[in-house]
């Protein structure tokens, strides 16, 4: 990597060996944290030295050579050319050094030096100087040239006199007050184009070996006059044992420390400029490399390598890099480095109980790690980094330590969250206390939506009781609970453990009726249905939660699984808050009681009743219900409201959609699309009811539905049917569905929606058979009222279709005398189907009124087919221009409705015009005589919107809507908006732009 920022330490360095030539020799400590370019640094150096004809000596100190004395010159003696005097004499000495000190620890050294090794080390240094002046002189007879031919060299002068603090040996140098030798009989000018003699290179200072250290700094001392430069390479964070070296060191006037602190975002930039060659690419890729790196060189190499492999922060490079800088580091740093990827906090007194080390030292490495680029403050700078540390420990140590944290931190009272955090990734947590926490963590992961969480810490607690211990199947079925909210197939694997505990007596009544539920939604009622006798036969307490609870199921499986469900008495509107003795209310869970409410008016036909609850209910729906069912309260409020043709219901489903749910759950969000599928089909807007239906089934997939599949796959079948896509709809009728579907609600949509298949593709009779079928099962289960499935509808098409107009006309008749029949729509139907099959005469009046009935509800599609039934009926009585114009109206609603087949049946009918040509520039169908208010009203009503629909399409109240239309209907002469012309309907979206422009 260039060192494209280290340039002005360079030139220092430059600068320091021309000095040198003038016989001022200097030590440098390039002093930096890991990571900053020393190494880098120093061999730079070392090169420009050696192009100057120096000799270079060069060692790199070792963690593991740290025992061994003096090791470090040993490996610069190893570099000195054979043949030379003082090369011989310091490999002599060096044999004695090393007798005289044996091997010990990599610790602080002993205090002291005694005189024998005091005088082995002066002759050392007298040797190091003797061989710097004997490469003087052969640097010069070989013709070594300064760099720099413009310095003269300094006149020769004699070395002072021995002073303070040197030692004098009989016949060799000694060094004077400046640290200089003087060595009788040699010359001490500087020749004309001299240069350093000697250049000594150490890397990885804080790994010398104690004894080395000395011998520096002896050198050191006496180098002030000598051709010898001295370059360390040093961390900034001294270690213990070195802090008397640093200090003697920079306490000599010729040392000069050159500090190296990691690049800045800026510096960041212009290196990655020069290695990407594409300096808007550095600009927008800087701040990310330098908030990983902490401008850190070697992490920067890494995280460049990783960039020309394909982008990102890999494992195989930056992780490794993060591991080579962790191997640069003591172990005490490295312990903490660990403690802090368990802990994933800076917390010093909690890591230094972890790592094992005193709160001081603690502190001292988060330092040492934020200056190396692993940390920013108290956080580790990448999840990569914890990633690579806690994959290069052994597993027992890895467990080891989370087991520790998490310890550490109960003893602490940290959060449960927190804690749980280090139990989940155990394999078994140990502790008494470790399984009460993590159910409490669970919770509370639930009440901040990170269900995911719960869901590791319920999967934990469950792991760290033995099979025999109590309270394990509790903890499963809770579980199973949390994991259906997002993926019910995953939850299915615990059914079967779960229903031996609950047959060995193992779970308590509550979770019992819950897994009934599991086990019904899974479609496996031979399994539920055993587990539902017993509760009944084992008769809880009376007014009790389990009573409660238990009796509001039966009621809310008479509306879905029917078969499973007691036949009990039905409570009269309000029975439903049955008192206990003394006033108090019956206690229930919180999903319990309105679900009940709800369930029973739907299978008794009165939603319309609660249609005020079922508001309420979606109106307080939160995070505040229970999480065993939560989707159940807001899924039957917005039955109550479909069955009762509430013109609010596909926004309530918009509003619950927009706002998800807390905790988040797949499962949730796939049965509230599903619900605004139908909501769709019922408004006739076929293209968002696939469109709903599809992203039901996306949510979850179809096998994690079980029974409840039925709900979007019918909706799919029967919207695809009504657009033409014959082909579409019958492979969707191909998927596999769980047989038990079909003795649930979920089977009559699916079976509706395969008779209208059959009936649009011809099959006539297998159309039959499957509403009868639908018939056959509601009146079994005793929710035979029309809000559910239309069946009686179907049959009678599928009569009519075969030619049978006295069945058609008796399912008619028998669903306008059907409990719940007085709703709009299925009044709507059976006036429809007895005006096709009765007399002509007869039909026009009771198609008005189904017309009128369609639009109250807004169902285009069927409000489509009425208009053709009108037009039909008027082109069989002769009057032609009322057949035009309900024709244009249902052409004009297809082009809405996206009904192809009703389209293509729209166009056998003659559309010649008899009225005379408007008048140029006059507006189409109103003479110029509506108000551009007035027209945009009347364009909305010919499109079939409903007056509520119009007033929130255009900003204004319904009361407005009502005034404009009676105008309208005044001015063009007609008694009722079936009566506009349907040119004014030409283009229901500039009515609309035009009121918001």
């Amino acid at each position: 990597m260039k060192l494209v920022e280290r340039a002005e330490q360079e030139k220092e360095l430059e600068r320091i060996l021309a000095e040198c030539g003038e016989g001022k020799g200097a030590v440098v400590l390039l002093d930096g944290p890991g990571g900053s370019g020393k190494t880098e640094l120093l061999h730079r150096a070392a090169e420009a030295a050696q192009r100057r004809g120096a000799l270079v000596l060069r060692a790199s100190c070792s963690r593991a050579e740290r025992a061994l004395p003096f090791g470090v010159l040993g490996q610069l003696l190893n570099t000195v050319p054979a043949g030379r005097e003082p090369g011989a004499r310091l490999q002599t000495l060096y044999g004695r050094l090393t007798a005289t000190a044996p091997a010990q620890d990599a610790g602080p050294p002993p205090p002291g030096i005694g005189p024998e090794l005091a005088l082995l080390l002066n002759d050392v240094a007298g040797a190091f100087l003797d061989l710097a002046e004997e490469e003087r002189d052969f640097g010069h007879d070989r013709g070594a040239v300064d760099p720099d031919p413009e310095v003269d060299a300094p006149p020769a002068e004699p070395r002072p006199a021995p002073g303070p603090g040197a030692t004098a040996v009989p016949g060799r140098a000694t060094a004077g007050p400046e640290g200089a030798t003087a060595v009788p009989g040699r010359a001490t000018a500087v020749p004309e184009g001299a240069t350093a003699s000697l250049f000594i290179g150490i890397d990885n200072l804080r790994h010398a070996d104690p004894r080395s250290l000395d011998c520096l700094l002896y050198l050191a001392r006496r180098s002030a006059s000598a051709r010898i430069v001295l370059v360390l390479a040093d961390d900034t964070v001294a270690q213990s044992g070195r802090s008397q070296f640093r200090t003697e060191l920079l306490d000599q006037p010729h040392t000069r420390r050159i500090p190296l602190a990691p690049l800045t975002e800026e510096q960041v930039a212009g290196l990655l400029g020069v290695h990407l060659d594409d300096q808007a690419a550095a600009e927008r890729l800087a701040p990310e490399f330098h908030a990983c790196s902490g401008g850190n060189l070697l992490l920067l190499r890494a995280l460049l390598d990783d960039h020309t492999l394909g982008g990102g922060v890999r494992k195989e490079g930056y992780g490794r890099a993060v591991l080579r800088q962790l191997g640069r580091l003591d172990a005490q740093v490295v312990a903490v480095a660990r403690a802090v990827t368990v802990l994933g906090t800076g917390h010093p007194e909690r890591l230094a109980r972890l790592a094992g080390v005193d709160t001081g030292t603690a502190e001292s490495a988060l330092g040492l790690l934020e200056s190396v680029g692993l940390m920013d403050g108290p956080v580790l700078r990448h999840d990569i980094t914890r990633q690579a540390v806690l994959e290069d420990l052994a597993p027992e140590e890895r467990d080891r330590l989370r087991q520790t944290a998490a310890s550490l931190m109960y003893e602490q009272g940290c959060p449960a969250p927190d804690i749980a955090r280090q139990l989940t990734e155990l394999d078994r947590p140990g502790g008494d206390w470790s399984v009460d926490v993590l159910l409490e963590a669970a919770e509370q992961e639930l009440l901040a939506g990170r269900t995911h969480r719960a869901v590791a810490a319920l999967a934990a607690a469950l792991r760290a009781r033995t099979d025999q211990e109590p309270g394990r199947a509790a903890i499963e079925a809770r579980l199973v609970q949390v994991r259906r909210l997002f993926d019910p197939a995953a939850a299915e694997h615990h059914l079967a453990v779960l229903t031996a505990a609950a047959r060995a007596g193992d779970l308590d009544s509550a979770h019992t009726i819950d897994l009934v539920r599991q086990l019904l939604w899974q479609g496996r009622p031979a399994e539920a249905g055993p587990l539902l006798e017993r509760l009944r036969e084992e008769r809880p307490e009376p007014h009790s939660e389990v009573a409660a609870q238990l009796e509001d199921t039966e009621r809310w499986l008479a509306w879905t699984h029917p078969t499973v469900a007691r036949r009990t008495h039905r409570p009269a509107p309000g029975e439903g808050q049955r008192q206990r003795p003394g006033g108090a209310p019956r206690p229930a869970a919180s999903w319990s009681r309105p679900t009940a409410l709800l369930a029973d008016a739907l299978v008794n036909g009165r939603a319309h009743e609660v249609v005020g609850q079922a508001h309420q209910v979606l109106k307080d729906r939160g995070p505040s219900y229970d999480l065993t069912w939560p989707e159940e309260p807001a899924l039957l409020a917005l039955g109550v409201l479909l069955c009762t043709d509430s013109p609010d219901t596909p926004a309530w489903c918009d509003r619950l959609l927009r706002e998800g749910h807390t905790p988040y759950s797949p499962t949730w969000m796939g049965l509230l699309s599903a619900t605004r599928a139908e909501a769709a089909l019922r408004l006739g807007d076929l293209t968002g009811a696939v469109e709903h239906a599809q992203q039901a089934l996306n949510h979850i997939s179809p096998n994690a539905w079980g029974v409840a599949v039925g709900g979007p796959l019918g909706s799919l079948v029967l919207a695809t049917t009504r657009m033409g896509h014959y082909d579409e709809a019958g492979a969707y009728l191909t998927r596999t569905v769980p047989k038990p579907m079909f003795d649930t609600r979920y089977g009559l949509h699916y079976l509706h929606a395969r008779g209208q298949y059959h009936l649009a593709a011809g099959h006539h009779h297998a159309a039959l058979a499957d509403f009868l079928a639908c018939g056959d099962r509601m009146r079994a289960w005793g929710i035979d009222v029309p809000g559910v499935v239309p069946w009686r509808t179907g049959a009678a098409e599928a009569w009519l279709a075969l030619g049978n107009r006295e069945q058609a006309s008796r399912l008619a008749y028998d669903q306008l005398g059907r409990p719940g029949a007085n709703g709009a729509r299925a009044r709507a139907g059976a006036l429809r189907v007895l005006a096709v099959a009765g007399p002509a005469t007869r039909r026009p009046q009771m198609l008005s009124e189904a017309l009128d009935l369609y639009e109250r509800c807004g169902d285009r599609y069927e409000q489509i087919r009425v208009l053709a039934d009108l037009g039909a009926a008027y082109h069989e009585l002769g009057d032609n221009r009322r057949a035009r114009t309900h024709v244009r109206r249902a052409r004009h609603l297809v082009a809405l409705c996206g009904a192809a087949p009703l389209s293509d049946g729209l166009l056998s009918f003659p559309d010649e015009a008899e009225e005379p040509a408007t008048a140029p520039g006059a507006p189409v169908g109103d003479n110029g005589l509506l108000t551009d208010s007035e027209r945009r009203v009347a364009a909305l009503a010919v499109g079939g919107y409903t007056n509520r629909e119009i007033a929130a399409k255009l900003f204004i109240t319904p009361s407005t809507v009502e005034q404009h239309l009676t105008r309208v209907y005044r001015k063009l002469g007609v008694r009722c908006r079936k009566d506009l012309p349907v040119e004014l309907a030409t283009s229901v979206s500039e009515a609309i732009l035009a009121q918001e422009a």
